[in-house]
């Protein structure tokens, strides 16, 4: 009797030191990757809403030059802090996105695992069942941190609209004035882009899997660079086939302010109006400078967070 009770503290105590672990690791890996590529996620966005700027917007310009010159106007009108707008609420929405997203991924791989222990590995449909369950959590829990963001990004380009004076700000303005649907405004596209991490995750899982099998070794001893290359390519895949959801998600969030009118009535007036003003490239603006962004975003979350996680269970182990 005490055996068994002994038994069940310890695998509680095991389940508690996995979540802590992936929770600081996830939101660790969020805060680092939010911080460094914050001046692109601000480009991005802007690109997703207001399209071009005017000196692009005649013939195809290289991403590159779309990239610098988008930096460059903004640094010109708003100085270093344009570049850093939104970093707060990346922060605070990201910290929690992460933790959530990883928690919840690796909790239900657990369940999973158990009802089949003959396998040590699982299968893709399962990978893709976690990736889904943690990525409509995420998506659920963060939005209203994500509505805020979008709107401190894109403030500086109205400039008749009362400015948003911080994060608590925001959440109090939107709420009062738009109510629960000003704050989980967008959030249908973002429960469709759980097929980001529907994709994503499998294929770094099984990226992990061949390259820890080609190099002789197993999952948890690869080294940073070998996450990194998996982290890379499965980002890379998930993000050029679900874009489109994020263009039209970035819009109806920031259309929101009462002042300024709706410019779409809904996700499906959304994708309508685009398509028939921008065609099917009005659905990747801005993907170029997403990807350039959101590739060494996944290495460097996605690295941060497996190194911080052994750490984490090294500094915790019994």
């Amino acid at each position: 009797m005490l055996e068994g009770k002994g038994r069940t503290r310890g695998g509680a105590q095991v389940k508690a030191r996995e979540a802590a672990c992936n929770a600081v690791a996830g939101g660790s890996a969020g805060f680092i990757s939010a911080t460094v590529l914050c001046p692109l996620d601000v480009l991005k966005t802007r690109l997703q809403v207001y399209g071009l700027p005017s000196n692009l917007s005649s013939g195809s310009a290289p991403p590159g030059k779309v990239i610098i010159s988008g930096l460059q106007h903004i640094l010109k009108t708003e100085g270093l802090p344009g570049l850093y707008r939104g970093l707060s609420p990346t922060i605070v929405a990201l910290f929690p996105t992460w933790a959530v997203t990883f928690s919840v991924y690796n909790y239900v791989r657990g369940l999973l695992r158990s009802q089949d222990a003959r396998n040590s590995e699982l299968s893709v449909e399962a990978n893709v069942l976690a990736a889904s369950c943690a990525g409509i959590a995420t998506a659920i829990a963060t939005n209203p941190l994500w509505v805020v963001k979008t709107r401190l990004q894109t403030q500086g380009m109205r400039p008749g609209a009362v400015p948003y004076t911080g994060i608590l700000s925001a959440l109090h303005r939107i709420a009062a004035e738009e109510g629960l649907r000003g704050l989980y405004s967008g959030l249908l596209p973002s429960l469709a882009g759980v097929t980001h991490v529907a994709i994503q995750f499998p294929v770094y899982e099984k990226a992990k899997l061949y390259v820890a099998k080609k190099d002789n070794t197993t999952v948890d001893k690869l080294g940073p660079g070998q996450v990194a290359i998996c982290s890379s390519g499965s980002k890379v895949t998930a993000s050029i086939i679900t874009y489109p959801h994020e263009v039209v998600r970035s819009k109806l969030q920031e259309q929101g302010r009462v002042s300024h009118g709706a410019r779409y009535t809904g996700v499906t007036d959304c994708i309508k109006q685009v398509f028939q003003k921008e065609g099917v490239a009005g659905f990747y603006r801005g993907c170029a400078t997403n990807l350039l962004r959101t590739t060494p975003n996944a290495v460097i979350t996605f690295t941060s967070y497996e190194m911080i996680n052994r750490l984490m269970h090294q500094l915790l182990s019994p």
